[in-house]
């Protein structure tokens, strides 16, 4: 079988932590003191199209929190958003030395809605790491839809066989698994390490 060309990475829960998932928007509805059911009834509505690019940032926080008057600002809540997304700096240091063998085509394969994955991708400096971001507020499709996975490996040229995804979530690769992707379950690098060797990808020297 042909060695393993590209590695396709989610990033919330394996490099990042979640841009916004649902702890932080608990401790957004701690620290702002928001009806949590309201909260998340709106957000639920909102999500797709929050997600798939089709909904700004700003129109996302006017239905979901700004749809009555606050005591804080749309600033002060944003600023609270982009400041839940840290680095897990092991991750990211392995992912950089993956990425400098140059054996590799490393792309981003992420849901992320579009103001905060390009926060994320600024103040983490992705580019430094990734070729391609095939996020799904870019391609208007979130995963675990097919259709994110196809386009990415028509995007790349990649053979199915041929690509690797690590991702934290059972749902995301059994879906990349069925469009003939290899995959990897993401707990902690060293256990990522040990599996990617097993398919042939290591940062080792040859």
């Amino acid at each position: 079988m042909p060695s393993v060309n590209t590695l396709f990475w989610d990033n919330g829960g394996v490099i990042l932590t979640n841009g916004w998932d649902r702890d932080s928007r608990r401790k957004a509805v701690e620290k702002f003191r928001l009806d949590w059911a309201e909260f998340e009834d709106r957000h639920e509505l909102m999500l797709n199209a929050f997600e798939e690019g089709r909904l700004s940032l700003d129109d996302y926080l006017k239905r979901t929190v700004f749809y009555r008057e606050r005591t804080f600002t749309q600033e002060q809540f944003k600023e609270f958003m982009f400041a839940q997304s840290q680095p897990f700096p092991e991750s990211l240091e392995y992912l950089g030395r993956l990425a400098r063998t140059r054996r590799y085509v490393m792309a981003a394969l992420n849901n992320e809605s579009l103001e905060i994955n390009e926060y994320r991708v600024r103040k983490f400096q992705l580019r430094d790491y990734f070729e391609a971001f095939f996020s799904s507020c870019y391609l208007g499709v979130r995963k675990p839809d097919r259709e994110i996975y196809h386009t990415a490996l028509k995007i790349t040229q990649c053979a199915p066989y041929e690509s690797v995804l690590i991702d934290d979530r059972g749902l995301n690769l059994e879906c990349a698994s069925e469009a003939g992707i290899q995959t990897v379950q993401f707990r902690n690098v060293e256990q990522l390490r040990v599996d990617l060797a097993k398919l042939g990808v290591t940062a080792d020297d040859r």
